[in-house]
């Protein structure tokens, strides 16, 4: 099988686990570039920081962002974008404020959320360090619904952080119940993502293929959560981390070392030093 596309997580897949991009893996990434293999990022993370990862690997390829629901390259020209409407996001500030967790709305150019409330300092890490506010502005107010009444917002993700799982599972159940034309999804660390409707990495991803003419079956994969899982599966090479969790290990065709072990690089230099440069084997019509 020809691959044409690398799809590649960012937390626990490209960086390592104190953050930083590997040399080896920049390497890789240059090399499986120059074999004309297409490399983008499937991430929940925002097209912002999704972006500054791509410059230090020198990628100007379209980025499959906020959990799949904004695809672009530039942030003003989106090639594929999906949002929560204003309505609706307002209806789901309302309902969320009334229970016992931080709300963040991401927007691509911005995010806004609720002060901390009974936040310990995981808590509080995992909320103002998942951005850098020089590139990605971060706003806290004390009422999102006050705010959303001046300033509505038709934002591409939504993220809720608890202290209790009780909560959390309350959450789960009242948005599941009361609202349709979203996607719920629970993260292991328990952060809660809202999405809309087809905005998820799945969609995102055969989104980009179709716009690229590249077939599922023409895609490598690699990601390390259950979140990847579906691309994975759906993937012609689905890879998992060393460092991914066992029900992600199951479904992949590959296991390659962990994050921390270089496993990107290790998992692109073993395979893809068999295959041929796409524009060689497009000459010879193989």
């Amino acid at each position: 099988m020809l691959y044409r596309m690398l799809a590649i997580n960012i937390d626990g897949t490209l960086l390592k686990s104190n953050g930083r991009l590997a040399k080896e893996t920049k390497q890789a990434i240059e090399y499986v570039k120059n074999k004309g293999v297409y490399v983008t990022l499937v991430t929940g993370r925002n097209f912002a920081f999704a972006k500054k990862v791509a410059k230090s690997l020198k990628l100007d390829t379209f980025l499959v962002t906020h959990g799949g629901a904004f695809i672009a390259s530039k942030l003003d020209q989106p090639l594929h974008v999906k949002r929560i409407s204003e309505e609706k996001t307002f209806n789901l500030v309302q309902v969320l404020e009334n229970y016992d967790c931080t709300v963040r709305i991401l927007h691509e150019r911005y995010s806004i959320g609720n002060r901390l409330r009974g936040a310990n300092n995981l808590m509080a890490r995992a909320v103002l360090g998942s951005s850098d506010p020089l590139i990605y502005p971060m706003q806290f107010v004390e009422s999102l619904g006050d705010t959303l009444i001046d300033n509505p917002m038709s934002p591409p993700k939504m993220e809720i952080y608890f202290t209790e799982p009780e909560e959390r599972e309350r959450v789960f159940t009242t948005l599941k119940s009361a609202f349709e034309g979203i996607e719920v999804l629970v993260h292991a660390d328990g952060k809660m993502d809202i999405l809309p409707e087809g905005g998820n990495k799945l969609d995102g991803l055969l989104a980009l293929g179709e716009v690229l003419k590249i077939h599922p079956q023409e895609m490598v994969v690699i990601g390390d959560t259950i979140e990847d899982l579906p691309i994975i599966e759906v993937a012609g090479l689905g890879v998992a981390m060393g460092n991914a969790p066992k029900e992600v290990k199951h479904a992949a065709d590959w296991i390659t070392r962990t994050n921390d072990e270089n496993g990107v690089a290790y998992m692109i230099k073993e395979h893809f030093r068999k295959q041929y440069k796409i524009a060689f084997i497009n000459k010879m019509k193989i």
